[in-house]
């Protein structure tokens, strides 16, 4: 599918969970923060291992990461029990 589909679909579900495989096999979780016109910005789910946590960031809340939308080759909404 091309860019512009996803584009739509991820502006459609703008701060929902998301899971995004890309053309490379690569899987990436999180929450949709913004849309550009190349790229989707993922905040990473939080997950708790031990006594911390991670996909949060280092430094704190904001930290995350952009998906090319032309790299994504699958889009899948996750349902809410899943984080």
């Amino acid at each position: 599918m091309s860019g512009a589909h996803y584009y739509t679909l991820c502006r459609k579900h703008l701060g929902k969970a998301v899971e995004i495989r890309t053309h490379g096999g690569r899987v990436h979780r999180g929450i949709i923060e913004r849309v550009s016109s190349d790229r989707v910005y993922l905040r990473p789910l939080e997950r708790t291992r031990g006594l911390g946590g991670f996909g949060i960031g280092f430094f704190g809340f904001g930290f995350g990461f952009g998906v090319a939308l032309g790299a994504i080759a699958s889009l899948a909404v996750l349902p809410f029990f899943f984080w």
